[in-house]
């Protein structure tokens, strides 16, 4: 009796554990100084991944902006979320990432993370490496600039039988003002899906939110928001979760 009653005990524990193991392991690599998101990403994650995923948050050096710490988890991550800014790795970190890509395995980026391996004009410092073309590669865009901070942008959504339905799953679809400024990142590569777009008074809209099939296969999706005030509002938070539902719908790792 006694033996019963402390495997019933125990079991509660071997299950959780179980659970654990098999949730898939999101890596998150912050590194930007402009939009906070090494505050407002830990919240999201706390807000929204608990029941999800694994997570590592990845942050670069306090004197060394150019070196991150734990990107090692990189190796074992099933999905990876970027928000990095004009960065120039260790050679050997930047091969975590590449290698990471071409292996086909899901990458999804917010704000900055469409430069975030290319410096603007200076040289990387010895032993460190950049990706140029990782804008293009990764997610299909050709970023170039940002119209300015005081001209708001409106956002549409699209409709189109070519966008995931998980991707939208629970957003109302609704116009919106964007929290921080547009950026010009069109014309993009074939086989984008646009799922958002922006627009600010007298000029043309951009695409603001994307899916891209990589030429390794593999899953991409990029977002312009990512500003403090996007986190705060109704779209962002369900967008990211979303986005990594949607990166994992054809993998066989455990998923809620």
């Amino acid at each position: 009796m006694m033996l019963r009653t402390l495997l019933w005990l125990l079991l509660p524990c071997c299950v959780a554990t179980t659970v654990l193991a098999e949730q898939p392991h999101v890596v998150l690599l912050i590194a930007e100084q402009e939009y906070e998101t090494d505050q407002t990403l830990p919240e999201f994650v706390e807000q929204n991944l608990k029941d999800l995923c694994h997570t590592t948050l990845v942050h670069a050096k306090p004197d060394d902006k150019n070196t991150l710490v734990g990107i090692e988890a990189v190796k074992q991550a099933d999905v990876l979320l970027v928000s990095v800014r004009r960065r120039a790795l260790p050679t050997a970190q930047l091969d975590l990432i590449r290698d990471y890509v071409a292996s086909g395995k899901p990458v999804i980026g917010i704000r900055t993370a469409n430069h975030a391996f290319s410096l603007r004009k200076e040289e990387p410092p010895a032993g460190h490496d950049q990706w140029i073309d990782w804008d293009a590669k990764v997610f299909g865009g050709s970023y170039t600039n940002h119209y300015g901070n005081n001209l708001k942008a409106k956002i549409t959504f699209r409709s189109d039988d070519a966008i995931p339905k998980t991707l939208l799953d629970g957003i109302r679809r609704q116009p919106f003002i964007a929290g921080g400024s547009l950026y010009k990142v069109a014309p993009l590569a074939e086989g984008a899906v646009v799922l958002m777009d922006g627009k600010v008074e007298g000029q043309g809209s951009e695409p603001v939110a994307w899916t891209f099939t990589r030429a390794d296969g593999g899953k991409s999706f990029y977002t312009s928001l990512g500003h403090r005030d996007d986190f705060a509002g109704d779209v962002l938070p369900t967008l990211l979760k979303n986005a990594i539902r949607w990166s994992l719908e054809d993998s066989n790792i455990k998923k809620e």
